[in-house]
């Protein structure tokens, strides 16, 4: 008997995720039997594993985040009432398949979108404190509704209009690589963040981005408080984001695994990224053109590049 799912399809993006692309898929099959994956040229057995599981796939080449998944948004082969966006990592838990196939068959017109609570795992560790649980993501939306930011890094699903509402259970973003992966993964992060920063002040391209709002969505306030965040001094900023996280939004409590994750992700990952700044100031000085030729010549980005 063949199931009934909601009009839903979903968009992956893909490189080299044979740890992660068969527990995602699976955990989508239950909602919906329409999935998109846009892979950067993967040379394992990512696009083998996704295909047997009835997955379409594109390719098309890596330029950013934002412009990959807008690239998925506009040649989906699915035409459906609802979108949804995940990443390969993550998967969606059962009572969340549940309630996504029972609740949009039943929205009211002027609903456009629905925010999921994401729950970050590293080393197999549920991170519960530190302000990283409940993170809520704009992750469904009406289609033609939605289109993601084109920025360089912490892209969100900007939606042109309608009513949000929330999901009550959660997505998991589980990570299987190590260390030396994860490591080596923000190292590049840093690049994207340090463009993205530098954004705020010197205005690269004329993007339409989240409204920046402080009593808004969660994405909205994030927004906002980037844009406060860069106007902080270099390498101050770090420490005062880490001793924020670890000790007001009680980061302790998540043990030493937890020590590990708010050191490197709320500590190291920002002061390297400010490192890769002051970098950017002393090989290119201040002048928007020269940081933008750095930019390009060191690490082949083109940040002036309308997209």
């Amino acid at each position: 008997m063949t199931p009934s799912y909601p009009d839903l399809a979903v968009i992956l993006l893909t490189f080299n995720e044979e740890k992660h692309i068969e527990r995602c898929l699976k955990s989508l099959l239950p909602v919906t039997d329409k999935i998109f994956i846009v892979d950067s040229g993967s040379t394992d057995r990512t696009v083998e594993l996704a295909q047997a599981l009835g997955a379409r796939v594109a390719q098309n080449p890596w330029v950013n985040y934002a412009t990959q998944f807008n690239f998925g948004i506009q040649n989906c082969p699915f035409q459906t009432k609802w979108l949804m966006r995940m990443d390969s990592d993550e998967y969606i838990l059962p009572e969340l398949a549940r309630e996504i196939a029972q609740t949009l068959p039943n929205v009211a017109s002027e609903v456009s979108g629905f925010y999921i609570k994401r729950r970050v795992m590293f080393m197999d560790q549920w991170i519960r404190y530190g302000g990283y649980y409940p993170t809520w993501l704009l992750r469904i939306w009406r289609s033609g509704k939605g289109h993601c930011e084109e920025l360089w890094m912490d892209e969100h699903i900007k939606i042109s209009e309608g009513e949000m509402l929330r999901m009550n259970h959660d997505l998991v973003d589980h990570n299987l690589n190590n260390l030396t992966w994860w490591t080596q993964k923000h190292n590049l992060y840093a690049i994207r963040e340090a463009i993205d920063l530098l954004n705020v002040k010197y205005d690269f391209g004329d993007v339409e981005i989240v409204t920046p709002r402080f009593f808004g969505t969660q994405e909205q306030r994030k927004r906002y408080l980037k844009i406060k965040y860069a106007s902080l001094p270099l390498f101050t900023r770090p420490f005062l984001y880490f001793l924020f996280r670890y000790f007001i939004k009680m980061g302790f409590l998540d043990g030493k695994r937890g020590l590990i994750w708010h050191f490197l992700q709320g500590f190291w990952y920002r002061f390297l990224v400010d490192a890769k700044i002051f970098e950017v100031y002393h090989r290119a000085g201040i002048s928007k053109e020269a940081i933008a030729r750095f930019f390009l010549t060191e690490y082949g980005k083109d940040v002036l590049e309308k997209r």
